[in-house]
């Protein structure tokens, strides 16, 4: 089983002195919030980042203005992308990291086709910058099975106990108190797309499609461990690695 990173995810931001006893605490990355300047109670800033990193701990960007804009399909999505990318400039966020953008409720079927738009519209106007989803099981699930986005960031709120193969961060309990400070307990599982003020190397999002023959290969390699595994979990790695292929190459989905 992969090693977990704690960490955690706060409305209000954190001082120095927080900052650093959360560090000490063992958690590793904290989750803060892009938004305009008229929500400046929960944004995050230059200053703060700088803070969040100098107590040696990793920051992960999400954007939200209510709990249900995703909803609002394309048009939402174009206008907070743009407003997304201005203040990830602005708080000097690296290129080849992530935003996520918030389904922060109990999203049904009915809202999928809309929350996909939502997220295709944010990522054009997020040059640089990989795009993720914060919501329940079934919206991971619906999202990474539709290609909708990179990176996924599941709350157990509304999951009713199940947990993603394609989560990259898991809120796991909520309205907890840390250093005086009200937060929300998370997990990072591998590939967070996290970042510092600190310099360094970062992955670019590249728009490159992989060779279609070299991945009908690897993809006919999956599907011989789908049929030799009787194991659900394995089949269903299986499963979203040969579509994440597919769409990388051009290949209809199965």
């Amino acid at each position: 089983m992969t090693a977990t990173t704690k960490g955690i995810d706060c409305a209000v931001p954190l001082t120095a002195e927080r900052a650093k006893a959360m560090a000490a605490a063992g958690m590793k990355f904290v989750c803060r919030y892009l938004v305009p300047s008229s929500m400046s109670w929960k944004r995050l800033t230059r200053s703060e980042a700088e803070l969040i990193t100098a107590a040696d701990m990793k920051i992960v960007s999400v954007f939200q203005r209510g709990t249900n804009d995703a909803a609002g399909g394309a048009a939402n999505g174009t206008r907070d992308g743009k407003a997304a990318f201005q203040e990830a400039k602005q708080i000097g966020q690296p290129e080849g990291t992530a935003i996520y953008f918030a389904v922060d409720y109990d999203a049904q079927p009915k809202d999928y086709a809309a929350i996909e738009s939502y997220l295709r519209a944010a990522a054009k106007e997020l040059p640089g910058y990989f795009v993720g989803v914060y919501g329940s099981y079934a919206v991971i699930e619906e999202m990474a099975r539709r290609g909708a986005c990179s990176h996924f960031w599941q709350t157990y709120a509304w999951s009713k106990g199940r947990l993603s193969y394609a989560t990259n961060l898991y809120q796991y309990k909520n309205g907890q108190e840390l250093a005086g400070h009200q937060v929300d307990l998370n997990d990072g599982l591998g590939n967070e797309g996290w970042w510092d003020t600190a310099v360094q190397n970062v992955e670019k999002p590249v728009n490159n499609t992989i060779d279609k023959a070299a991945a009908e290969k690897v993809i006919g390699v999956l599907g011989a461990l789908w049929i030799a595994s009787g194991d659900k979990q394995v089949q269903a790695a299986a499963h979203y690695a040969a579509n994440a292929l597919r769409d990388a190459a051009g290949i209809p989905r199965q």
